[in-house]
């Protein structure tokens, strides 16, 4: 990871990672990003889909998007993602926490550009939404692609947060007979919905398959 002022920690610096393992694993972890950029003055925080390909961060949308016609612009971006693991749940309400990993990239984005690296990119994004189902749907037309703007967003200067561990009361909260401990979140994949009346008949297909076992 490229040396900044960026990755520096202020408070809980204990918590703070840099190694591009452990960032790697939060951005794949998640489906969703939020995309932080400032224009004319104004900032914003757009959620959206994101992909890691490799050493870098691929976002896609509408060629008729703000944030992505700004993003191809070249404005400064940060993009943050978050996994939320559990409710930390301490004898004092002032304690109360969660257990997290989050990770943030910063950098300026650029445009991809050419029929065979959109489609290229179109996949990664697809198959870290869900592993599998490339294969098993028709590719984008040209229209298609023409209609999507992808930028990309180097790893280079990135960094992470993670919390890990239980409640941390004050010594005098730690007497108080009060039930503390931590509450594991998890994401599960549901049983499919509003599947079409002509499609309702053909069996799973692996990717679903798969997510659901997952």
């Amino acid at each position: 990871m490229t040396a900044s002022p960026l990755l520096e920690y202020g408070r809980h610096p204990e918590r703070g990672v840099t190694d591009a393992v452990t960032i790697n694993e939060i951005l794949d972890a998640e489906r969703v990003c939020h995309v932080a950029f400032t224009v004319d003055g104004w900032p914003y925080a757009v959620p959206t889909v994101h992909a890691r390909d490799g050493d870098r961060v691929l976002i896609h949308g509408s060629t008729l998007s703000r944030m992505l016609g700004e993003l191809a612009g070249g404005v400064r971006v940060c993009v943050t993602v978050t996994a939320v693991d559990g409710i930390v749940c301490a004898r004092s309400a002032f304690s109360h926490s969660l257990n997290y990993r989050s990770a943030m990239v910063f950098g300026v984005a650029t445009p991809v550009r050419g029929t065979d690296e959109k489609m290229a990119a179109l996949r990664v994004i697809v198959e870290h939404v869900l592993p599998g189902r490339w294969a098993e749907v028709r590719a984008p037309k040209a229209s298609e692609l023409k209609a999507t703007e992808i930028v990309s967003l180097p790893l280079d200067t990135a960094t992470a947060k993670v919390r890990r561990h239980g409640p941390v009361d004050a010594p005098a909260d730690q007497r108080r007979r009060i039930w503390s401990g931590v509450l594991p979140f998890e994401t599960r994949v549901g049983a499919p919905i509003l599947v079409a009346d002509d499609v309702a008949d053909l069996p799973l297909p692996p990717s679903v398959r798969a997510a659901l076992a997952g």
